[in-house]
């Protein structure tokens, strides 16, 4: 999933958890005139230093994002779901990100 052209309204800490898994939260703002949406968003790995390192609150950005659920129950047996936006990639808004090409070699029967 997509969303596109969104401003970066914050960008928290970045947050080293257990066996070095790093997270950060960042929070975006859509374009809709009427209905504006403010979305929080999290990286993780690699990902979660990339958005520090190459991102700043007020820029414009296209950003690839998963959702992921989880369900969770309480040591009181109460059953609760939640839910998280995972970016996987964040770019400058307009950005053309072409994936390089894998090249496959052809199977041959020479001997070289």
């Amino acid at each position: 999933m997509e969303l596109k052209n969104v401003e970066i309204i914050k960008i928290g800490e970045l947050r080293t958890l257990a066996n070095d898994f790093r997270v950060i939260e960042f929070v975006v703002k859509t374009d809709d005139k009427d209905y504006p949406q403010l979305l929080s968003l999290q990286s993780t790995g690699d990902n979660a230093e990339n958005v520090l390192k190459y991102n700043k609150v007020g820029q414009r950005v296209d950003v690839s994002v998963n959702l992921r659920g989880r369900e969770w129950t309480s040591p009181e047996g109460v059953v609760k779901y939640f839910n998280t936006i995972e970016a996987w990639r964040v770019m400058k808004a307009g950005s053309d990100f072409k994936p390089k090409e894998v090249l496959v070699e052809e199977e041959s029967d020479l001997p070289f």
